[in-house]
């Protein structure tokens, strides 16, 4: 198989491929009986309230309990090439890859999709992290579009590129897509083409870089002598919304748009952590576009990897790198606020053995304020879990890692390494209960557990929250900080769910006690709460149905309720695809749902398929979140 037909994992896995034998003696029978796993206090499953020491449950967590109930009766696992939700419920179509945002684009080709010229004025493809804003009274959803499908883009050259303007159009449909929808006459959702609200943001919109690495020389290139002025946001995953109203959009495998076109050149001692080499992933910008030269601009990639705040009330404004939130393979920001006003902000770091992080500012927040520039000014941590059921966050300072402050921020991986956090299983969305002092995270998988180290060196032997070897399903850690503040060092924490398969899975690849053969799935990737406390569970994992995944069907959304631990299925996507991103209208009466890289010709039933945003709501017109 060719590099540019390889998934990002792969193409990581051919860069730092794994060793003929394990390096590490632990197996996941010493990890789940180690202080008696199953049965003491980080007994998973069931949730925090019946959990076999009542110690656990949270003051807040009590407080939710009413809230957790589920409206729906769960739906069965489904194989085919759409969409399904409970009785009782509907969906519809809101938007798809190429639909135009303004009048006059030239309408998508169902064979070939579209050019350059058209991709700057349409949806962008593959959507992931998304949020509704109201502003003056209308509905705008800021959404991410996280990569290109090469080969549905390219058709006529097996997705590679054959010109700057193939490159072109590639940059163009990726990055951030700002956009007002309102319900149509038939009161289904739609976009609301000429919005003023409506922008694209791609690899190319100019940037400025704030915090403390603004203008350090290690972003410093020939174009931008300075290091203020950045172009592009890319990779784009997930996301979160800010108490003041903008949208924190995440870089995350910023690393596979970069090559050289001097397969000699030294590359930067950095470069090997991050995953850049002297190949891209396919896309192979730095054969088009100096700017991806990494042999010509080796501070380029340097430029990648951060949380980048957008104002979508503002169509003029220009994004913002935060460089105060660190570097790294960003999965999305979960923002909220200690009881002192501190800004907190949860970061997850999606690669196998890295690391869960936060951020606190020294700033307060005055609600009604403009807070981005707390952003800049404050720590950030790297999470440390013990075997006992505590954990606490480690700083990141120049005493703790040997850094100086500015590298931390841009080598932000190395001082997590330094600082001593724990190894985790690919950190993906990060998310905290808006009814409970809790912060959830969905570690996805890590084939690599307990086989080899991550690409620092590190080890990555079974731990408390990552507790299995070649961990194919993925689970959900949950944590309780101190005195319920978000802003204190220590925590509390237990494992909400391991997912598995009770039918062929052995042991705990079984998964947790609240999976059976009626809810099972794996990779627990997009994680969202509602306003009652429940916690939506979005998958991306492997739909086959065959082997270790028998029996699991597509990829799929789930319901958990904190408290008591019982998990319900509400919606199948289309084979092949990946459900992603979550969030409501303004009246709650209406879901919107990212459906990715869905396989056969989904929505239309023919041609190209197209990723699309999906509206889901009650036919009774109740409350659905």
């Amino acid at each position: 198989m060719k590099d540019h037909e390889l998934t990002m994992d792969e193409w990581d896995e051919v860069k730092n491929p794994r060793p003929e034998t394990s390096e590490f003696d632990l197996v996941v029978e010493e990890a789940i009986s180690r202080r008696g796993f199953l049965g003491g206090v980080l007994a998973f499953g069931s949730g925090a309230a019946v959990m076999s020491t009542g110690t656990l449950l949270s003051s807040t967590s009590a407080r939710a309990q009413a809230a957790s109930r589920f409206a729906f009766k769960p739906i069965p696992i489904a194989t085919d090439a759409t969409i399904h939700v409970p009785e009782g419920y509907s969906w519809s179509t809101v938007v798809r890859w190429g639909d135009p945002l303004r009048s006059g684009a030239t309408a998508f080709d169902p064979a070939n999709g579209h050019d350059a010229a058209t991709a700057e004025h349409v949806f962008g493809e593959n959507t992931d992290g998304m949020w509704l804003y109201s502003i003056d009274g209308r509905e705008v959803i800021a959404v991410n579009s996280e990569y290109a499908n090469r080969k549905t883009n390219l058709p006529n050259s097996e997705g590679v590129p054959q010109s700057a303007d193939d490159v072109l159009m590639l940059q163009r449909i990726q990055g951030v897509t700002i956009m007002e929808v309102a319900p149509n006459e038939s009161g289904q959702y739609e976009v609301v083409v000429d919005s003023p609200f409506n922008r694209r943001i791609d690899h190319n919109t100019p940037m400025t870089f704030s915090g403390p690495a603004a203008g350090s020389d290690l972003l410093k290139t020939d174009a931008d002598p300075e290091g203020m002025t950045p172009l592009g946001t890319m990779n784009n995953c997930g996301s979160g919304p800010t108490p003041w109203g903008t949208y924190l959009t995440c870089e995350e495998n910023f690393n596979g748009y970069f090559g050289s076109t001097d397969a000699e050149a030294e590359l930067p001692e950095d470069y090997k952590r991050y995953g850049i080499g002297h190949d891209g992933w396919g896309y192979d910008y730095h054969k088009f576009d100096e700017r991806f030269d990494v042999s010509k601009n080796p501070a380029e990639p340097r430029r990648q990897g951060w949380v980048t705040e957008i104002d979508p009330s503002d169509p003029n404004s220009t994004p913002i790198k935060r460089t105060g939130l660190g570097r790294f393979k960003h999965e999305n920001a979960a923002c909220t606020l200690a009881p002192d006003g501190r800004v907190v902000v949860y970061l997850g770091d999606d690669e196998r053995g890295e690391y869960l992080y936060k951020f606190v500012s020294n700033g307060v927040y005055s609600p009604g304020a403009d807070g981005g520039a707390l952003l800049d000014d404050g720590t950030l941590f790297v999470a440390k879990f013990n075997w006992d059921g505590t954990g606490e966050w480690l700083p990141l300072t120049p005493e703790t890692t040997g850094m100086e402050a500015v590298e931390i921020l841009v080598f932000t991986r190395m001082a997590a390494s330094a600082a001593g956090g724990t190894t985790m299983d690919r950190p993906e969305w990060v998310q905290v209960n808006p009814v409970a002092a809790e912060g959830y995270a969905s570690l996805t998988n890590n084939k690599n557990r307990g086989v080899k180290p991550n690409a620092g060196g590190d080890d990555t032997s079974v731990n408390g929250p990552n507790p299995r070897e070649a961990n194919k399903y993925g689970q959900i850690v949950r944590w309780y900080p101190a005195n319920d503040d978000h802003g204190t060092s220590s925590f509390r924490w237990d494992l909400f769910v391991m997912a598995g398969n009770p039918v062929v899975g052995e042991g705990a690849y079984k998964g947790s006690s609240n999976v059976n053969e009626g809810n099972m799935f794996n990779s627990p990737d997009g994680m969202m709460f509602d306003s009652t406390g429940i916690v939506w569970i979005q998958t991306d994992g492997d739909d086959s149905n065959e082997g270790d995944f028998e029996g699991q069907g597509n990829n799929q959304m789930l319901a958990g309720d904190p408290v008591t631990g019982e998990i319900q299925r509400f919606l199948t996507g289309p084979n092949g695809s990946e459900v992603t991103g979550l969030c409501w209208s303004t009246d709650r009466k209406t879901m919107f749902v990212g459906i990715q890289h869905p396989g056969g010709s989904f929505p239309d039933g023919e041609g190209l398929p197209r990723s699309s945003i999906v509206a889901v709501w009650r036919d009774d017109g109740a409350l659905v979140g």
